[in-house]
């Protein structure tokens, strides 16, 4: 079911404010997925999806090699038969101020926050299409 990205049901919202590992699923060079486990924030009133790594992971990279236009890119949790996907063009940041924001929504959410890394980086979804049924 088709969601609204920028004013979701109080349920879907609320779905992903829980704790709940979710997987990113980026473009490899080869066109094939690359899908690992990640933490995940949601933020309806920007459009965005936020997710925090280190600048050498391959997510980055995968995300980087897309280039200066971004990577179409999937976010998904699942808990029992609830389930939630956003979609959008993700890119990275290493800007400060996007990093610090993402790694305090990743506290609320997770609640705890994560240890120092001078090697983090943002990557910002620009969300395109959420669908579930949370």
């Amino acid at each position: 079911m088709a969601r609204d990205l920028r004013n979701p049901e109080p349920g879907y919202l609320s779905f992903w404010r829980e704790n709940h590992v979710c997987s990113l699923t980026t473009p490899r060079a080869d066109g094939t997925p690359h899908v690992v486990a990640v933490g995940v924030t949601y933020d309806p009133e920007a459009g965005l999806a936020r997710v925090i790594a280190n600048k050498a992971s391959r997510k980055i990279a995968n995300v980087v090699a897309a280039g200066p236009d971004g990577a179409r890119v999937a976010v998904c949790q699942v808990d029992r038969r609830r389930w939630a996907t956003l979609e959008g063009v993700a890119t990275v940041s290493s800007d400060p101020g996007a990093v610090a924001e993402a790694v305090r929504r990743y506290a609320e959410r997770y609640g705890r926050t994560p240890a120092p890394n001078p090697d983090r980086v943002v990557i910002e979804i620009t969300l395109t299409h959420a669908m579930g049924n949370a």
